[in-house]
C-alpha cells in the first residue's frame, strides 16, 4: 500500500507546484479558512487514485468533508486525506506545506505519507518502518533513508507551530524547562520528531484528524507516540462528539522518546 500512497502523493504534489508556481488564487470556506485551486486539484487526484486502488475503503478528505461529503467510517478501516496541509504557508509562498494521506485501522494511523513538494522531501511510515525520501526533479524517488526518533536528552528540543502558537504551549515548555524550540508549518512537525531533529511537539490549538494522521503514522513507525492530555494513545475516527464536530482533535503531545 505505501507504494500506492507514494505515487498518489507525488502526483498530487506536482499539481500543487503547478499552481504554486503560477501564483494561487484564494477563496474561503464557511469557517473562514482559505482554500486554493491546489487543494482541490490535489484532492481530486488522491480520491480518484484511492477509489481505483481500494474501492472498499472509505475516504475522509478535507475539502469533501467541508462540502458535506463524509462517508460512514463505522467500520475498522478508512483513509484520512489532507491534500494541502499548511495552506497559509502555501499562500505566503513558504515551502513547508504538505500532502498527507493516512490509513486508519481500529483508530490507529498504521500507514502514512507526508510529502513536502517544495522541499523535495517526503516521509513515510508503515509496518514499524519510517523513511525519509528525497524526491528528484522528475518526481522519482532519488533516495530512501530509514529514520527513527532519538533518545531523550537532558535538554529537550520542541517543535512548535509557526501559525498557531498558544499560551498553553508556552506553559507546557516552561513547566518542563524546554528553552530550545524549532518552528515549522504543517505536519512536518511530526516528521521532525520522527527523524530525531526534535524531541516533542505539543499542540494545544484545534486541529482536524486529516491534519495529523499521516504525520502521526510516520512518528509511530519511527518509534514515537502521540498522547492526549490524559497520557492515552491518540485515537482517530472520532465522530458524534458532544464537544466538537466529527473528526476534530483534542489537544495532544507528540513525543519521540518520552522522558
Amino acid at each position: 500500500m505505501i507504494e500506492t500512497l507514494e505515487t498518489l502523493a507525488l502526483t498530487a504534489g506536482k499539481a500543487i507546484l503547478e499552481v504554486y508556481n503560477a501564483g494561487p488564487s484564494v477563496s474561503y470556506k464557511q469557517d473562514a479558512s482559505p482554500v486554493t485551486e491546489a487543494d482541490e486539484r490535489a484532492e481530486a487526484i488522491i480520491l480518484a487514485g484511492l477509489k481505483a486502488a481500494y474501492p472498499d475503503i472509505p475516504v475522509v478528505a478535507e475539502e469533501a468533508a467541508a462540502a458535506g461529503n463524509i462517508p460512514d467510517v463505522s467500520g475498522k478501516k478508512f483513509f484520512l486525506v489532507d491534500p494541502l496541509d499548511g495552506t497559509k504557508e502555501f499562500i505566503n509562498r513558504r515551502d513547508d506545506f504538505t500532502v498527507n494521506i493516512a490509513l486508519i485501522e481500529d483508530g490507529v494511523p498504521v500507514t502514512g505519507i507526508v510529502y513536502a513538494p517544495a522541499r523535495k522531501v517526503a516521509y513515510t511510515g508503515s509496518d514499524g518502518r519510517a523513511e525519509k525520501l528525497v524526491i528528484a526533479d522528475d518526481l522519482t524517488i532519488a533516495s530512501r533513508e530509514r529514520i527513527g526518533c532519538r533518545k531523550a536528552a537532558e535538554e529537550l528540543t520542541a517543535v512548535a507551530s509557526r501559525s498557531h502558537n498558544s499560551p498553553e504551549t508556552e506553559a507546557f515548555l516552561n513547566e518542563r524547562g524546554i528553552t530550545s524550540t524549532k518552528s515549522v508549518g504543517s505536519s512536518l512537525k511530526f516528521c521532525m520528531v520522527a527523524e530525531g531533529a526534535a524531541d516533542v511537539y505539543p499542540r494545544f490549538g484545534r486541529t482536524m484528524e486529516w491534519d495529523t494522521a499521516a504525520g502521526d503514522a510516520v512518528l509511530r513507525a519511527a518509534g514515537g507516540m502521540t498522547l492526549d492530555l490524559e497520557d492515552k494513545a491518540f485515537r482517530y475516527g472520532k465522530t458524534k462528539q458532544a464537544s466538537d464536530s466529527d473528526f476534530a482533535n483534542g489537544h495532544f503531545v507528540a513525543w519521540g522518546a518520552k522522558p
